[in-house]
């Protein structure tokens, strides 16, 4: 090696040796499809499940982008990252999967922009606007892609819980949820098979428009039907999950016993519960209302799978606000946009792993949720409050005129208060040693025999019968002009009907709305309990965001400064120095 090292030195040609074998390392490089991952969490490297799926397709994919364009660097970081996740899956199959960027102004076909077509299909578009030395220039960001395979698309969102904005944390979680996200709608295009799912209506449950956006976010992907427990024997065949949204009537043992055996059969249960009678509705008739139990007689059921919903109200100062009479008269209310404690803005608690639901989800008068000592059931809190947040029990008064003073902070003491649960693993019926004789006999003659433990059960549990809902406002046009005498328009699922409409009216109030992520929970959800397990894991990939130390790097800034910027140079100057002086020794001789 000495040898070598010495003739390259001397030699005429050394130097030309040594380029040309850097030029053809370079170049082998280039052709070569070898990388290494060298990150702790593996960021580069597709799972097993990502990848048998690509290789299988025997049908040619389209993916088409829309992050082209003149965007702050958080998107282009964000469109940076997605082309990279993007070409690791071309890697995986070449001459079926491709894809391309392009810009939402572009021409889908004449006289119709692609812009066009992604608002119809029901994407949620965010206007930047962006400063250059001209003035500012506003542009429209649609942070999706559009995944096309035999004649199906489906839109894929880059950026869950969209804003303007987009800071380092939320750039890592979509970062981290791209390979789910992705993996997840391919997955439903390449098997169109819908998992059925039946929405219970036989304790009060609405059945109104207010599940219009419910509806129509399920219908999509699921086979979704209606199911009567007081009328049906038991939850039928082809059924994956039972939906549970707030109910308002008295469950019999009988129907919870069938609750109870679809569970232990390896059914999924979602349940949306408001334990107390608490509706903004009342306080139209008075200014306070007295929130009570319910009485649904779901309690012992809840408490053997592993968790309770307590008999109390959730107060959050991170809250959304409501329009609400402080003055005047009934002929003449006075009325202001206040920030309401019971509607508190719960979020992904950092013991989440497995929805990891990005954006703040809105509730209007929840309840907290303990766990309870069941063995062999895991139990993860999938939302919770601020850290500024308090509870009050039953019998609650509640009160209008709370708003009218600035609540007392040093009662907003209790932090992460949970108001969602998954509970998971072998759970225990409820009904245990206590079906035996004629009832045994009666459900094992019905093909259905009793079952006291579920090998692999799930149960997830939300203390708030609202979230799935949906509000009614007038319609407005894109000018923010609306018509008194036309239809009303369903809102989004969870958001503020007030707020919203002084957002899109151009309204004073209209800076406090918020676009609550309800629906993206509820598919969460849903995805999770009854997708295939091995994509359902894709969500808890996380990429770790390593920070410098701020105090430190004050300190030491000049140090740095010239380690970085000196030493290479003074490197630089002193091996030119060293080759020319070995040279000279060389010639010399």
């Amino acid at each position: 090696m000495k040898k070598i090292l010495h003739w390259i030195l001397v030699h005429r040609m050394g130097v030309v040796l040594a380029l040309f074998l850097f030029l053809l390392f370079n170049l082998m490089a280039t052709l070569s499809d070898w990388r290494a991952d060298l990150t702790e969490e593996k960021r580069y490297t597709l799972d097993k499940a990502t990848s048998q799926q690509i290789q299988a397709l025997n049908e040619p994919i389209e993916v088409f982008v829309f992050l082209k364009g003149d965007f702050p660097s958080g998107f282009k970081k964000l469109a940076t990252s997605t082309e990279q996740f993007l070409s690791l899956l071309q890697k995986q199959n070449p001459t079926r999967f491709h894809y391309q960027f392009i810009s939402p102004l572009e021409e889908v076909s004449e006289g119709k922009l692609w812009g066009d077509s992604l608002l119809s299909m029901g994407a949620l578009n965010i206007n930047l606007t962006v400063q250059k030395k001209a003035g500012q220039s506003s542009n429209i960001l649609f942070p999706v892609a559009l995944v096309q395979y035999k004649g199906q698309q489906s839109l894929v969102t880059l950026l869950p819980g969209a804003s303007r904005a987009i800071s380092q944390t939320e750039l890592n979680r979509a970062e981290a949820l791209l390979e789910f996200q992705f993996t997840s709608v391919i997955d439903k295009l390449v098997h169109p098979r819908k998992p059925g799912i039946a929405y219970e209506i036989g304790h009060g449950e609405p059945t109104d428009q207010r599940t219009y956006q419910l509806r129509v976010a399920l219908q999509k992907d699921y086979e979704l039907r209606t199911l009567d427990l007081t009328r049906q024997p038991a939850v039928p065949a082809g059924v994956d999950l039972l939906l549970l949204v707030k109910p308002t009537l008295r469950f019999s043992e009988n129907e919870k016993l069938k609750i109870d055996q679809f569970v232990m059969r390896g059914g999924k249960l979602l349940c949306f519960i408001d334990n107390l009678v608490a509706e903004m509705d009342s306080f139209g008739r008075k200014p306070s209302i007295v929130a009570f139990d319910r009485d649904l007689n779901l309690g012992d059921l809840f408490f053997r799978y592993g968790a309770r919903i307590n008999p109390d109200l959730v107060m959050d100062l991170r809250c959304e606000v409501s329009y609400i009479q402080v003055g005047g008269t009934t002929d003449q209310p006075q009325n202001e946009f206040l920030p309401w404690n019971y509607y508190p803005l719960a979020g992904a608690p950092a013991a989440d792993k497995k929805l990891k639901t990005a954006g703040y989800v809105g509730l209007r008068f929840a309840n907290s949720i303990d766990t309870v000592e069941a063995p062999g059931v895991s139990k993860t809190p999938l939302l919770a409050s601020s850290e500024r947040a308090r509870i009050i029990s039953t019998p609650a008064l509640i009160s209008l005129n709370e708003n009218s003073t600035v609540p007392e902070n040093k009662l907003f003491s209790r932090g992460e208060i949970s108001v969602a649960m998954l509970l998971e693993g072998e759970l225990t019926s409820l009904y245990r040693n206590r079906i035996y004789g004629a009832k045994a006999d009666s459900m094992s003659s019905a093909g259905q025999p009793f079952i006291a433990q579920a090998k692999q059960a799930g149960v997830l549990l939300v203390a708030d019968g609202d979230l799935v809902l949906n509000d009614y406002i007038p319609a407005v046009d894109d000018k923010g002009a609306y018509d008194p005498q036309a239809p009303l328009v369903p809102t989004e699922m969870g958001w503020n009907p007030y707020t919203h409409f002084e957002y899109l009216t151009g309204g004073e109030a209209g800076r406090y709305f918020i676009p609550v992520a309800n629906k993206e929970f509820l598919l969460n959800s849903v995805e999770y309990l009854i997708s295939n397990p091995a994509i359902s894991g894709l969500r808890a990939k996380e990429i770790t965001l390593r920070l410098l130390d701020g105090e430190k790097v004050n300190q030491y800034r000049l140090w740095v400064q010239l380690l970085f910027i000196l030493f290479p140079l003074l490197l630089l100057i002193g091996g030119g120095l060293l080759f020319q002086t070995i040279r000279k020794r060389q010639f010399a001789r």
